[in-house]
């Protein structure tokens, strides 16, 4: 710690005047500070002591300074201190590949992304051009684009480009010869899209981009352990001091758990694995793995697509395409069988649901395993459009809402035209969610939305964009209040990941972690939520981030 970051006073007169008789050591004592404990009772304290990187007292400055013997006491003068927030659905690890791509976010029309990837093709002349980030509901013409361009501007060169949601993706004629696909090719859990003459126009839904990726050459593991660290600086700044990451490969897993070791990798990662076999094989024998910074205790499953690309599985046709209905991407048998693995393994089941029809079938299958009241916590991750009837479900099964409170003000354009006003009440339904069983969990699913989770806290107590729009908030009863929002990224977080005893809140025997805000989400206007900013990080009760002055 500087300085002039710590304020650390080695002497203080009523610690020297106590220090005779003192028992116990703290390593730092932070004194003067807001602090949000985030605990049972809602208490906010004065003081924290922490000792090898755990929070060892809480209370009041001058009663923690009585009872412990430190060489470094950190005068907070008044900062609001919470928990590290915890991204509890994120793609941690994609991120960080995303960043060696094309980046396709905020374009504004096909051709604005065609510009890009041809600035990007010059910096990489060779090889794959891969990008992410382009979403046709943000161009005047939201219709798909085809991939006319791509093959006359790189006929040699492979192409693949995924939508932002990472559940559709183009690619040109080069990519879709390596990968197989031809106008009769079909998917089991996917699409793969042509005009009326039947030809391929090189857009891919939900497992047919699984087709292409699986011809892509690998990323090396000395080149993503780079960019791992420079998304867990990114995050850092922003107060996260831990991701779930949602969906992991065995190589991935074993990486961060080396480099974390290693003391490469500082941030702690909740990795939900991928249902390959080659996952099965190695985790359910064992059952979950766990150590201070890394914990293996969940699945990440897909059950169906998502809206923006129209593969999320609906109980009625989509109102602006009515010969679509979205699908589930494994045949029904799958999650049934898979759910009675896990459940026998001791594994949480972290289900992908955005459609009505597929929150409804995952409910049901998860209830036929669980039987009722449990204490398993598994997750539907998004619960993005839930049939008005099935929301008890949450409550009768224990089962957890993991969402993104942002995809509501993201969606909100154009999510009526996808699905008619109808469906629209059981849609971004947050409030009613939390309802059930008192517990929600928030993340923030970057890169499809902003790593910052002040524009979720934001989101999820405003429902409206940066803009101010729409006027009153949309769906507004919808909206949850501000403890609610930050319990969603603090101690439920934990809760949902089954960590709450280590973190989420600053209670005796956690982890220091903590996020120090310029400024309290409660004495901040509303609409301003989204700019507060974090001044300091500490993991393991060490500064890993400073704001500069």
């Amino acid at each position: 710690m500087s300085r002039s970051f710590t304020r650390i006073l080695l002497f203080c007169m009523m610690a020297a005047g106590a220090a005779s008789c003192k028992q116990k050591h703290a390593d730092v004592i932070l004194i003067n500070g807001i602090i949000h404990t985030m605990d049972s009772t809602g208490n906010v304290a004065q003081a924290v002591a922490i000792t090898d990187g755990k929070i060892v007292a809480v209370g009041k400055s001058e009663d923690l300074l009585f009872e412990f013997g430190t060489d470094s006491i950190w005068d907070l003068m008044g900062l609001n201190v919470f928990p590290g927030f915890i991204d509890a659905h994120c793609h941690f690890v994609g991120y960080s590949k995303n960043l060696s791509q094309a980046n396709l976010v905020g374009t504004l029309s096909w051709e604005g992304a065609l510009a890009v990837l041809d600035s990007f093709a010059v910096a990489k002349p060779e090889g794959w051009l891969l990008g992410r980030g382009w979403d046709q509901n943000d161009w005047t013409d939201k219709s798909f684009p085809d991939n006319t361009e791509l093959n006359k501007r790189f006929p040699d060169r492979p192409v693949l480009l995924k939508r932002i949601d990472g559940h559709a993706a183009i690619a040109n004629e080069t990519a879709l010869a390596l990968a197989g696909i031809g106008p009769d090719t079909r998917v089991s859990g996917g699409k793969v899209l042509k005009d009326r003459q039947g030809n391929l126009t090189g857009v891919l839904v939900d497992n047919a981009v699984d087709m292409v990726e699986k011809v892509v050459p690998g990323q090396k593991s000395s080149e993503t352990a780079g960019l791992l660290r420079r998304t867990e600086a990114e995050l850092f700044s922003h107060g996260i001091t831990t991701v779930s990451d949602a969906g992991l490969e065995l190589a991935e897993i074993n990486l961060i758990d080396s480099l974390q070791k290693a003391g490469k990798l500082s941030m702690r990662v909740y990795a939900m694995a991928n249902p390959s076999e080659e996952n099965l094989a190695r985790w359910l024998p064992q059952g979950p793995y766990r150590t201070d910074r890394l914990s293996v205790s969940a699945f990440k499953v897909y059950g169906d697509g998502a809206l923006g690309s129209r593969g999320a599985c609906m109980l009625e046709p989509y109102k602006d395409d009515p010969e679509q209905y979205g699908f589930l991407l494994h045949p029904e048998d799958y999650y049934r069988e898979l759910a009675r693995k896990l459940y026998d393994s001791g594994f949480q089941m972290n289900t992908h649901c955005i459609g009505d029809s597929a929150n409804r079938f995952i409910l049901h299958v998860y209830g036929e395993v669980l039987g009722g009241t449990n204490n398993r916590r598994w997750r539907i991750e998004h619960a993005q459009v839930v049939h008005p009837s099935d929301f008890a479900l949450f409550d009768t099964y224990d089962i957890i809402p993991s969402v993104q409170p942002i995809m509501a003000t993201s969606d909100m354009y154009w999510a009526e035209d996808r699905i008619g006003k109808e469906r629209m009440a059981g849609a971004y339904a947050y409030r009613t969610l939390y309802a059930q069983n008192k517990v929600i969990a928030f993340g923030t699913d970057f890169p499809v939305e902003k790593v910052n989770p002040m524009l979720g806290l934001f989101a999820a107590t405003q429902r409206i964009d940066l803009a101010g729009f729409p006027y009153g908030g949309f769906q507004i009863a919808e909206a949850v209040g501000l403890d609610t929002a930050i319990r969603g990224m603090t101690i439920d977080a934990a809760f949902a990941n089954m960590e709450e005893r280590s973190k989420g809140s600053i209670e005796v025997g956690k982890f220091a972690d903590f996020a120090f805000l310029i400024g309290s989400p409660y004495s901040t206007d509303p609409k301003a939520l989204h700019s507060l900013q974090v001044k300091y990080t500490m993991l393991n009760g060490e500064i890993v981030f400073s704001r500069a002055e």
